[in-house]
């Protein structure tokens, strides 16, 4: 039977892929058949996972870079299709949020997130987008979160540069749409990461973990589904969209 999610011969590059989301991406995408890009300023931990990746017979290549600064993104981008090839999917990964009260946020926390947030993905995508519309196809990926259109206190940072990602996605599928490049967005609900798990395990996380309809937080795996389907062919009529993985969060 053919794999559905066969991705033999394609080129992914992964930013963020240092832990959490982004290295369980960058594994689900190896193990069926991509060529890994593994990018983040952690090289320590993206170098053991080149090294998982290619033990288990997989294509993998890390490099250092920095979203935030546009000529590490292109070098980034230049040694990993040096070395995999050109790159036919991306996943916009690379993320942080700063809990602050509105009236508190400072200018380099603001700068900071969303510097990361939506500008990192934004140029990410155009370095990557280049190439891929002259070639006629790609995908772009990025990872937005249930808060760009359900907003929560103490997090204006991230809730805005989250809703400008969805707003982008929208804009980006628009113009590269007839050169035949597919610009998508996962929005995960509360996913258990290293990060979050103390929070979660606390009174105010457990209350959070009750406000979702299927009663349990999110696992890193459950967000495979989605990013194979936007990644492989399966999604080829779809750009354009926001597909939210997040128990029933957003309809409750």
């Amino acid at each position: 039977m053919t794999d559905l999610y066969d991705l033999a011969g394609r080129t992914a590059l992964v930013t963020g892929a240092s832990q959490g989301l982004g290295q369980r991406f960058a594994r689900v995408l190896a193990r069926h058949g991509a060529g890994v890009g593994l990018a983040a300023r952690q090289t320590d931990r993206i170098a053991a996972l080149q090294e998982e990746v290619r033990a288990g017979g997989g294509r993998a290549h890390a490099v250092t870079m920095d979203v935030m600064d546009r000529s590490s993104i292109e070098a980034g981008v230049s040694e990993v299709e040096r070395v995999l090839g050109p790159v036919d999917i991306l996943v916009n990964n690379a993320g942080l949020a700063i809990n602050s009260a509105f009236l508190d946020v400072t200018e380099q926390e603001y700068d900071t997130v969303l510097g990361t947030n939506l500008k990192g993905c934004f140029f990410c995508a155009q370095e990557v987008a280049r190439g891929m519309a002259e070639r006629g196809e790609g995908s772009i990926i990025n990872i937005s979160s249930v808060l760009g259109t359900r907003p929560i206190g103490t997090l204006s940072t991230y809730c805005a540069s989250k809703g400008g990602l969805n707003q982008l996605t929208a804009a980006m599928a628009l113009e590269l749409a007839r050169h035949g490049v597919r610009v998508n967005a996962i929005a995960p609900g509360y996913v258990e990461t290293p990060m979050n798990s103390e929070f979660f395990r606390s009174p105010p996380g457990q209350a959070l973990v009750r406000s979702v309809p299927q009663r349990r937080l999110g696992q890193v795996s459950d967000l495979d589904g989605a990013l194979l389907l936007l990644a492989s062919g399966a999604s080829g009529f779809m750009t354009g969209t926001v597909v939210t993985v997040d128990g029933g969060f957003t309809i409750r």
